[in-house]
């Protein structure tokens, strides 16, 4: 394993992080204040508690998740589309360093960087509600796995990409309403019956399920088909990510 590659990807992908530090700290600040006023307040007045938990505080794990993921997402598939788009990826590729490297160069740094948007909304959470951890060790594992499952996607989102405006298709059409409808703001089972089934075949409901419930304790699936969903959608990027480079798809075309 090429540590010193893997050491060198990653640093250059996190200093471009820390040049725009004041950036990342005041958006994501700013967008979970934003969310509480109009959701813990306005929606929070309408809704006094969901499954014995303050609204205000039910919706935090909902949150963080949905920035977590689209922040890991972003902070991917850019990083390894600009390489793509600049011409020097070439000189990644004839450089001794194999797919897994590469990919654990800029999938590490896409992670860290949503991890640290997690841990800041987490805290911005604490100022306007109260709520207690009670799995903090499973809060973290959901967290970094969901960063790196998210980042690997990311990942193969920069490699598809042909323009600056394809790299925002997926997310905008795809991920952020599927984590708008997984049960951010509301509990499933607050649906019909009919889209409480629909609802199960949206891979995102397994994700906030569980890191919900190591918040709250309770969960709107099982903890262990939640953390087979994000195991199984985890190996399957890998997969994908192991195809694209051994046929060369959109990067040596």
């Amino acid at each position: 394993m090429n540590w010193t590659a893997i050491k060198s990807i990653y640093v250059f992908e996190m200093a471009r992080f820390f040049r725009t530090m004041a950036q990342s700290f005041i958006s994501p600040v700013l967008s979970t204040s934003l969310y509480f006023v109009v959701f813990g307040a306005a929606i929070g007045s309408r809704i006094d508690q969901v499954e014995g938990v303050s609204y205000g505080a039910f919706i935090v794990p909902g949150l963080i998740m949905l920035s977590v993921i689209t922040q890991s997402i972003s902070n991917a598939s850019f990083g390894i589309y600009f390489p793509k788009f600049i011409g020097t990826i070439f000189e990644l590729l004839s450089a001794p360093v194999n797919f897994l490297e590469i990919v654990m160069g800029y999938v590490g740094a896409a992670a860290t960087k949503a991890l640290f948007i997690g841990v800041i909304i987490l805290l911005t959470a604490f100022v306007f509600v109260d709520f207690e951890i009670q799995h903090p060790l499973a809060m973290v594992g959901f967290l970094i796995l969901t960063c790196i499952s998210f980042s690997l996607m990311g990942f193969i989102i920069g490699i598809w990409a042909g323009n600056f405006e394809q790299l925002q298709l997926v997310p905008l059409l795809i991920v952020t309403p599927l984590v708008f409808l997984g049960g951010s703001f509301y509990s499933i089972t607050m649906l019909p019956p009919v889209w409480q089934v629909i609802s199960h075949f949206n891979p995102v409901v397994y994700l906030i399920s569980g890191f919900r419930w190591s918040f709250f304790g309770s969960a709107d699936v099982s903890i262990g088909i939640s953390l087979l969903a994000i195991t199984g959608f985890t190996g399957l990027c890998l997969a994908v990510i192991w195809w694209i480079f051994r046929t060369g798809w959109r990067i040596r075309q």
